[in-house]
């Protein structure tokens, strides 16, 4: 996703298996997906990895130094596809857990509203 016009996402690392069964999907994904993805989004460097005896996974590094990684183990080339395009589509921001699920300032004299209420 892009931030003020600047895509946040700078690159995209594909780590895989050339022997496991668990990344048949994604050297799949490479022959027939990937070449369309860089084609796509030239403003994202992609890099594929091969690391032998280890599960594929995809890693995204973001413009705020934060990464994610994504076990992409026995998934589709679709599915690697939909990961990858998530990945270029996030900010990079860690997720914030909320402690309520209603935050306001200035709470309701009346209370929360809730489906049970009956007229």
């Amino acid at each position: 996703m892009a931030l003020r016009g600047v895509w946040q996402l700078q690159k995209l690392i594909v780590s895989y298996c050339d022997w496991g069964g668990s990344s048949r999907g994604i050297r799949a994904f490479m022959e027939s997906h990937l070449p369309k993805f860089k084609e796509n989004n030239p403003q994202l460097d992609v890099v594929t990895e091969l690391i032998r005896g280890q599960h594929p996974h995809l890693k995204a590094l973001y413009r705020n130094k934060n990464e994610r990684v994504v076990c992409v183990k026995n998934l589709t080339p679709e599915d690697v596809l939909l990961h990858a395009t998530r990945l270029r589509n996030a900010l990079g921001r860690k997720v914030v857990k909320l402690r309520t699920r209603h935050v306001t300032q200035h709470p309701s004299v009346q209370g929360t509203w809730t489906t049970a209420v009956k007229f």
